[in-house]
């Protein structure tokens, strides 16, 4: 996420509606974390929820435990732990990101994806999946 003033990072449902505006909450399919006006962090529940951080995250890992039903994110700097959202998965989820608009040129950086190695946890243990 670096030095943007807004994006939204999280996972959302495979029948999410992309075609309409859309309101980031668990009840429409997603759960995301959003950053507005450069210092404000919203975790996007109903209602939304402001995250009072100590420091400004560069980097957001989301981690998924679908079995669980949890979704969870971490300052990736620091591995602090930010936000996490509970509730029960009935449908594929796939990752959620927007840079948001570029504010007459004050959000112009690139919004990043960083590549990580994916593991996925079974009963038996961890098992590395490919990049």
């Amino acid at each position: 996420v670096g030095n943007k003033a807004e994006w939204d990072v999280g996972v959302a449902k495979e029948s999410v509606n992309r075609k309409a505006e859309i309101t980031l909450n668990p009840d429409n399919g997603f759960w995301t974390m959003i950053l507005r006006n450069g210092n404000e962090y919203w975790a996007c529940e109903e209602p939304s929820k402001r995250l009072d951080l100590s420091v400004k995250p560069r980097k957001i890992r989301v981690c998924l435990d679908y079995e669980g039903g949890k979704v969870s994110f971490y300052n990736s700097d620091n591995k602090s732990h930010i936000y996490t959202f509970t509730g029960t998965f009935t449908e594929k989820l796939y990752p959620y990101f927007s840079p948001s608009d570029t504010d007459g040129g004050k959000n112009t950086e690139p919004l990043k994806i960083c590549p990580r190695t994916v593991t996925i946890q079974e009963d038996e243990g961890f098992i590395p999946s490919s990049q």
